[in-house]
């Protein structure tokens, strides 16, 4: 048996240097840099217009029609517990860890035209999204890519990619994260964390997606502006630090890092790698995974749909990504050796003191528990493609929670890099459509700002 698990961990490392190899990565780069040419530069241009049709219009009082349906800014929550996750701190912090502080310009840069990838996906699932007689919707990738591309094969290949990721990025690798930090910093057993979280999330995802929706919209907002607080706190500290900082984050960005205190230096290779992973990791930009979401807000035109996803990428990696990584950069701590959560909680130590491991751990509960709530979604409604009924929904759902008390549990080292690989494999075919149907994208575009 060890030796069996011993080959697929072989095998599964193979396909992960593939998938999350260089070549994957310049196609994520690229499609974001190709959408962003040929719409002119949309996501500076129209940047105003973006804000006022998305954050602003939140103060205005809005209603759905359709009862199956949900708001534009629930579908923004929801695609954002799904994308704010670990890998705002935990993420952020390790790519610094390895690539050092140039890995955050990379993350920056990289989430810039990933902004545009997310238009594109989620403009083609407003444009080939279904509404059934009852009023039910049903989008996303699989949706555009079997009446975009006439490929059902690959719209099930998708599917069961993200199927399967649910259960490993959506909700193994994130129960582990709050297990492991309640237990660091308030000594409570994994079993106990996982059974309430456990409890928690099927309180939430046992129901309609309408839902999963009220409680986004009332937790993301939370969560974030809590952690952005904490961190401007450690960043107002720091203030003496941050001009050198910034400077460092550029200068790195270019060159090799030579060897500080504990950490082993890195190269302008490395560097790139972990800047440009790390931001695909946090905002999902090109997986494919989001649009889910965005499928069933009730939106007057496919555009305007598409504009929360330029403002998702934008609060959950150029806003949190950014403030974190100059939070650990500023703290002088990310030379120090440590790496994810223990460096975050190093970093923040600085400027928060001893409450700094309660607030890390507080922060990574609230973004992993949101996590698993959007994971959920995606992987119910990745499962309901392949069968073609809702009616295997519930028995997803109590399997789904059960997990998570596994998860809490067990160091599933495995379980999670398999999950990483197949999260990635979500995005060829999602990449294949997105490139295939750009010019519908272009057009639409064209007619809407007409």
């Amino acid at each position: 048996m060890s030796q069996f698990l011993l080959s697929i961990e072989n095998l599964n490392k193979i396909l992960n240097s593939i998938i999350w190899g260089p070549l994957m990565l310049i196609l994520l780069l690229g499609t974001g840099i190709y959408f962003t040419i040929r719409t002119n530069f949309l996501q500076i241009r129209k940047f105003k217009i973006m804000l006022n049709k998305t954050i602003f219009s939140i103060f205005k009082k809005t209603e759905t029609k359709n009862k199956k349906s949900i708001t534009p800014f629930q579908a923004l929550t929801t695609a954002l517990a799904g994308t704010i996750g670990t890998g705002n701190i935990v993420g952020t912090a390790t790519a610094i860890a390895i690539g050092g502080p140039g890995s955050l310009f990379w993350i920056v840069a990289s989430s810039f035209f990933g902004m545009m990838t997310k238009y594109a996906e989620i403009l083609l699932s407003i444009k080939y999204r279904k509404i059934k007689m009852d009023g039910t919707i049903l989008g996303g990738p699989m949706y555009y890519i079997q009446d975009g591309l006439k490929s059902r094969w690959l719209a099930v290949s998708f599917s069961v990619f993200g199927l399967l990721a649910s259960f490993g990025i959506g909700n193994i690798a994130q129960i582990n994260s709050i297990s492991t930090s309640m237990y660091n910093s308030l000594h409570i057993n994994p079993l106990y964390t996982g059974i309430i979280v456990s409890i928690l999330v099927s309180l939430v995802i046992i129901g309609d997606a309408k839902r999963i929706a009220k409680t986004t919209e009332k937790i993301i907002p939370f969560m974030a502006c809590f952690y952005i607080v904490i961190t401007i706190t450690v960043l107002i500290t720091n203030y003496k630090n941050l001009l050198n900082s910034i400077v460092l984050v550029f200068t790195s960005a270019f060159n090799e890092t030579a060897a500080i205190g504990g950490f082993v230096g890195s190269s302008l290779i490395l560097t790139i790698k972990n800047g440009i992973s790390k931001g695909v990791f946090t905002n999902e930009a090109g997986l494919g995974s989001s649009p889910i979401a965005h499928a069933i807000a009730e939106t007057d035109h496919p555009v305007s749909q598409a504009m929360w996803g330029i403002f998702e990428v934008f609060i959950d990696t150029i806003v949190l990504c950014t403030i974190t990584g100059l939070a650990i950069i500023s703290s002088g701590k990310w030379s120090s050796g440590l790496l994810g959560a223990d460096l975050a909680i190093s970093a923040f130590s600085v400027g928060l003191g001893n409450f700094a491991p309660y607030a890390i751990s507080f922060s990574i509960l609230f973004f992993a528990f949101s996590s698993l709530i959007g994971w959920s979604f995606y992987g119910e409604k990745c499962l309901e493609y392949i069968v073609k009924t809702n009616k295997f929904n519930v028995i997803y759902k109590l399997f789904f929670t059960c997990i998570i008390v596994i998860g809490a549990t067990t160091d599933l080292k495995l379980v999670w890099d398999i999950s990483d690989t197949l999260n990635g494999f979500m995005a060829i075919p999602n990449l294949i459509a997105i490139l295939a149907l750009s010019n519908i994208v272009v057009k639409t575009t064209k007619d809407y700002f007409k």
